[in-house]
């Protein structure tokens, strides 16, 4: 029975980190249009949506002291968080 219950609270847990990527990401794609209003696509769209994920990801890069990180700490830091942004 503790084994169900510790499955179901893991597999609730993994759904909602995926939710939370998935809706980063929405975020991003969503706010991806153009002055007048209208979708960006193609080249513009990737650009903008790089770096509104390297925004995002940027204001997280801190320590464990919170100091931000630097060099090649921070570069791992960015490539996993955009990643699963």
């Amino acid at each position: 029975m503790k084994e169900e219950i510790d499955e179901a609270h893991y597999s609730s847990g993994a759904n909602y980190l995926l939710r939370g990527r998935t809706a980063a990401a929405q975020s991003c794609d969503s706010k991806a249009v153009s002055a007048n209003g209208k979708p960006l696509h193609g080249a513009a769209k990737m650009s903008f949506v790089r770096k509104c994920k390297r925004d995002a990801c940027g204001n997280k890069a801190m320590s464990a002291e919170g100091k931000p990180l630097h060099g090649a700490a921070k570069n791992s830091f960015m490539a996993k968080c955009m990643r699963g942004a």
